[in-house]
């Protein structure tokens, strides 16, 4: 029983070779901040000693550096819009050892079934995959989504190995009033010693306070260093967010700084397939850091010792005895270009490639296979649903801000174009968004209007409208409108373009309306091609349009929102007149 301990011991102190050594290394020391060069002694899938040593198969590395393996603190894979065995085909050749997801995206389509089949789908990988159970599915009563999970639903999750705690308790209202859901929820997450995490954009003062005496120990919504800085007087770790949809380094630099770097991490939260193909996972959040002046080392604990030790990872995040090898090759700090990979002393990534077992899908139960791969329950939609109702002199125009999530209130002059949807200004930048519940075939569908977006014509549909998953369409007129969102309903999930009365082009997402069953570098050339259409249809360099349309109807941002129930002003928490 111990003879693999007393192994590990003898190649430590030297008695005997490490079954593997990489040597000439320059050690990246997150525990000193420094360098050291030396040897990197491996037996079994554990560091054993770090010096001078002599392996039974050694790979001289000629003073590269090594770090640990990346672990991005807080993603969802769903947003991927690939499954896990192509997710971790892309990020793990970019040093992407371990990930900490929350699965409420696909939990607010098919609840429990929709966690089973991510948990199973990770028993597949090479990375590890730890969960955090999704705390609010739907996020509010205001909004719609294919189930709800109570605390009962979940409770029995903990007793696997994989499930760290309570993911982003994104109803910070609810929780602040104590609102008997929210509170069990928190309690059975106490109850077994694990982390809770946090989504309380904006949240200061005395409801921060209430806020983090109820247990909620990080955020990653901070867009502001001065919040982001009274959180962290608070107790609260800081999650440094910078993904496809919502970019805050720039905002937060400073805390790469002491002291505020020691409890803050980066995560990616959200991010398409062409940015991981073309720019990288976790490596592309330091590359970023270290070009904007942050301490690259400092960067790199943030991705590694930092979430390890904030989810109680032991004996990861680090390149030290005793710790699971998990180590990236890279030649230097500035291009941070990595160039092998070893996942518990294997190599499973070199020169951009992956070099582990091809994974496949597998032949998934029923259940799965009912609620996961057939999730859309919704007839086409005709003209008629898509008549504004109301009258009025004035619109309310939910108005995206560039690179935010979070969104601005416009009141503008009700005006009528020939060739429009009544309401629509392109001049003014304003298109017409329609939410579409798509779960239970109830028909019901909130009518807004959407600023910023910059679209000139016809229309955009898509299945991924964060949290609940309804079928978001964005458009300038009613035809294309009904031709975009019923192809994503034909396709049961995916994306789509639809120009004076044409399908332009679609991407079929049939795993819960979120990801594709292809290969990623299918996935990622189809939506490129998507969105190179889209900027000539006028939306704007700077907006990523299918994964900016996905947020527009999340009711826990700030500060407009549509769903199935109308426009939400989200600080109100009501629905509020799209014409007054």
């Amino acid at each position: 029983m111990t003879d693999w301990l007393k192994s590990q011991i003898d190649a430590a102190s030297g008695k005997k070779k490490a079954e593997f050594v990489l040597k000439n290394a320059s050690i990246v020391n997150v525990f000193t901040e420094s360098i050291e060069h030396g040897d990197i002694a491996i037996d079994g899938e554990r560091i054993v000693g770090i010096g001078t040593y002599e392996g039974e198969t050694e790979q001289d590395l000629d003073n590269a550096y090594v770090c640990p393996g990346l672990i991005d603190g807080h993603v969802h894979l769903e947003s991927s819009m690939v499954s896990p065995v192509e997710f971790e085909r892309a990020v793990l050749p970019h040093g992407t050892t371990a990930v900490i997801t929350d699965p409420h995206e696909i939990a607010n389509v098919a609840g429990i079934i929709g966690i089973k089949y991510m948990m199973e789908s990770a028993e597949l990988l090479d990375m590890d995959v730890y969960f955090m159970l999704p705390s609010c599915v739907p996020s509010t009563v205001l909004d719609e989504s294919g189930a709800q999970l109570e605390a009962e639903d979940l409770k029995p999750l903990y007793e696997r190995k994989e499930v760290l705690g309570l993911a982003e308790m994104m109803n910070s209202y609810g929780v602040i009033q104590g609102q008997e859901n929210y509170l069990k929820k928190l309690f059975d997450a106490h109850s077994q010693n694990r982390v809770i995490d946090g989504h309380a954009p904006f949240l200061s003062g005395h409801s921060l306070n209430a806020y983090v005496t109820a247990g909620i120990m990080s955020d990653h919504e901070c867009s502001d260093a001065d919040e982001a800085k009274e959180k962290l007087a608070r107790g609260q770790w800081i999650m440094i967010r910078q993904g496809t949809a919502a970019k805050n380094m720039d905002a937060l630099l400073s805390l790469f700084q002491s002291p505020y770097y020691q409890r803050a991490m980066l995560v990616t939260d959200d991010s398409h397939p062409g940015d991981l193909i073309r720019n990288g996972h976790m490596d592309a959040l330091i590359r970023y850091a270290v070009q904007q002046g942050a301490d690259p080392i400092r960067a790199i604990r943030m991705a590694t010792l930092n979430p390890a030790q904030y989810f109680g990872l032991k004996g990861t995040g680090a390149v030290a005895p005793g710790y699971q090898a998990d180590l990236i090759v890279f030649e230097d700090f500035q291009k941070f270009s990595v160039h092998a990979v070893y996942k518990a002393g294997k190599k499973v990534a070199a020169q951009g490639l992956f070099l582990g077992k091809k994974k496949t899908e597998k032949n998934w139960p029923q259940d799965i296979q009912n609620q996961v791969f057939h999730s859309f329950h919704t007839t086409p939609i005709t003209l008629n649903d898509l008549m504004l109702k109301g009258h009025g002199t004035q619109q309310r125009i939910i108005d995206l801000i560039k690179r935010e999530l979070i969104t601005k209130e416009r009141i503008a002059e009700w005006n009528q174009q020939p060739g429009f949807a009544p309401g629509v200004d392109v001049k003014r930048d304003i298109v017409k968004l329609v939410i579409l519940e798509r779960h239970k075939n109830t028909k019901h569908l909130g009518i807004g209007f959407l600023g910023n977006y910059g679209l000139k014509k016809g229309a955009v549909a898509t299945s991924i409208g964060h949290d609940s998953h309804n079928l978001v369409i964005a458009g300038t007129n009613d035809s294309d409108i009904m031709l975009a969102g019923n192809q994503v309903i034909q396709d049961e999930g995916g994306l789509s373009i639809a120009v004076d009365g044409k399908l332009i082009a679609h991407l079929a997402l049939p795993i819960a309306g979120l990801m594709a069953d292809e290969p990623v570098e299918y996935v990622e050339q189809k939506l490129e091609e998507m969105k190179a259409y889209l900027k000539t249809l006028g939306i704007s360099q700077d907006i990523d349009a299918f994964m900016t349309l996905a947020f527009v109807s999340l009711p826990v941002i700030p500060k407009l929102r549509l769903t199935t129930y109308g426009v939400v002003d989200v600080e109100a928490q009501k629905v509020v007149d799209v014409l007054f």
